[in-house]
């Protein structure tokens, strides 16, 4: 018969109140029980002496025989100094898993292919604007000018999520003069 320090939960719905029990471990949570060694009443605050009451002379003699206590009943033991719990250590619980990992590099992948379609939409709005610019009297700063709003209107366009040839088609309406940002055709102005 395999014996085991555990809680048996009773009160009422959402007042919690357990009964730090030995009992057969193929026996019921809430079922029949050899022995009860103390209480545990979570509701109340962590320095009140009477969150946890434990016989600790009953405890030593059941460990002993050789019950085996479950993860809280250890705790409690381990803070009454009746038996000593080695305190577990998980380096890679916060790690994310193989799927995880797959769908981030793939989303970094899509990103890049939308940043360079937009650069390459910002280079081709580039070597059409010095033509217009040599015809004003401004010359170049004009040019940059346009330039840097095409360039930020196709970035405000392009969703993140896009892929290359979306972005690509995006930034040829943006260099025809199709829909801008409103904040690019602000700078443009200005």
């Amino acid at each position: 018969m395999a014996t085991s320090i555990r809680l048996a939960r009773g009160g009422s719905k959402k007042r919690p109140y357990y009964k730090i029990v030995v009992a057969d471990s193929r026996s019921p949570r809430d079922g029949r029980f050899i022995e009860r060694i103390g209480s545990y009443n979570p509701l109340l605050a962590k320095d009140n002496p009477e969150r946890v009451k434990l016989d600790t002379e009953r405890a030593k003699h059941w460990i002993s025989v050789g019950a085996q206590p479950t993860d809280r009943v250890a705790r409690f033991l381990d803070a009454a100094g009746v038996k000593e719990r080695a305190a577990r250590n998980n380096p890679k619980k916060a790690e994310p898993g193989e799927k995880a990992k797959e769908r981030a590099e793939e989303k970094a992948a899509k990103q890049a292919e939308a940043a360079e379609a937009a650069a390459a939409a910002a280079a081709a709005a580039e070597e059409a604007t010095p033509e217009a610019a040599e015809s004003d009297a401004t010359g170049s700063v004009k040019s940059e000018a346009t330039a840097e709003a095409v360039a930020e209107a196709v970035a405000g366009e392009v969703p993140a999520d896009a892929t290359a040839e979306d972005a690509a088609a995006i930034a040829e309406e943006v260099a025809e003069g199709g829909p801008v940002a409103p904040e690019a055709e602000e700078k443009a102005e200005g």
